[in-house]
């Protein structure tokens, strides 16, 4: 892991999806969102909607992603997730739609304010054994 200070990328990912994670739809306590550069350096985002049954919950990282992929982009450059959390990485199952559409150098951050340090994984460093 390496923790960042903001540069222009990280800090154009930091207000999208800070801005897009105050549309997420709650049952429980955690707004989520998401916002993810493709190798086009296009930007995507995504809220946590959730659901009254919970097993239909959207993660705020499909979210972002799904709508990458229904613009026609395919890869990921960059994502951050931000939540007012100490500590947050992906689910396994938001991991496997990361690493779906990731490099092996993608870079995957966690931001837990506005503003603050952005902690920075690779792929690997998240899943370490994941298939290839």
């Amino acid at each position: 892991m390496r923790k960042q200070s903001q540069n222009s990328e990280w800090e154009t990912l930091s207000i999208a999806a800070w801005k897009v994670r105050e549309n997420a739809h709650l049952f429980g306590k955690t707004k989520v969102g998401a916002s993810v550069m493709s190798e086009n350096d296009n930007i995507f985002t995504g809220c946590n909607i959730e659901h009254m049954f919970r097993s239909h919950d959207v993660h705020a990282e499909v979210n972002a992603i799904s709508s990458l992929v229904s613009s026609g982009d395919r890869k990921i450059k960059r994502i951050l997730i931000v939540a007012e959390r100490d500590f947050f990485t992906p689910c396994g199952s938001c991991m496997d739609w990361i690493m779906q559409f990731a490099y092996n150098d993608t870079l995957i951050g966690f931001q837990k304010e506005k503003g603050g340090e952005i902690q920075i994984f690779t792929p690997s460093e998240l899943m370490p054994f994941y298939p290839k």
